[in-house]
Formats: structure tokens, C-alpha cells, sequence
């Protein structure tokens, strides 16, 4: 028998890391400075995305986003809205993160079809 989700009280496998899209993933521009024409002062970041994500579990790393220090933490960039200080006014401004995964999947294509 198969099923579509884990049997009730079974938590799914854990997905595999994989730190080779992570790296390329952090190799991209900002997906917010590049979309509203910002300036990108610091290094990209891969951030696992947050919306639409219930429980603690972190998304799959093949579910990453590329963006800058400013919009990810804020902790030297205070001057741009970060993610982690402010979801809701983050969401507002730009939409959910996950708009964006589409977008950097299909940008690193060729490392998704690589096995880990």
C-alpha cells in the first residue's frame, strides 16, 4: 500500500542536505534586490523558507531562496526590511517567500538534476 503522506503519528524522512545547492543558491543576487531594482550591499544568504511552514521542521534545502543580509536578518544592513525582524511587514511588501522558490530552482536546474 501506498500513501500520499506519512500514516497518521509517522513523521516523514527528513530530506538529504544538500550543501552543494545551498552553496550555489548563496552565489545568487538577492531575489528582492534584484526584483525591486535595490542595490545589494552585502552577501547573499540561503534562506530556508519560512511561510506557509508549520511546526519547527526546517524546508528542505532544495526550497532555499538567495537574499541579502539586509532582507534575510538585518543585522548589518538595517536600512532594508529583514525577514527574520518582521514576517508579517516582509509578506506585505514583498509577497510569501515561497513565490520565490520557483524562480531559484529553476535558475540552478542543472544542480538539481545532480544527485547529491
Amino acid at each position: 500500500m501506498t500513501f500520499a503522506r506519512a500514516p497518521l503519528g509517522l513523521k516523514p524522512p527528513r530530506p538529504e542536505p544538500r550543501p552543494d545547492y545551498l552553496a550555489a543558491v548563496r552565489s545568487l543576487p538577492c531575489c528582492i534586490c534584484a526584483g525591486w531594482g535595490m542595490q545589494q550591499a552585502t552577501p547573499t544568504a540561503a534562506h530556508h523558507v519560512i511561510c506557509g511552514r508549520y511546526g519547527q521542521r526546517k524546508t528542505p534545502d532544495t526550497s532555499a531562496i538567495p537574499l541579502c543580509e539586509g532582507h534575510h536578518q538585518g543585522q548589518w544592513d538595517t536600512t532594508k526590511l529583514a525577514i527574520h525582524r518582521d514576517r508579517s511587514a516582509w509578506v506585505e511588501a514583498y509577497g510569501p517567500d515561497t513565490d520565490f522558490v520557483a524562480a531559484t530552482q529553476d535558475a540552478l536546474a542543472h544542480i538539481l538534476e545532480r544527485t547529491p
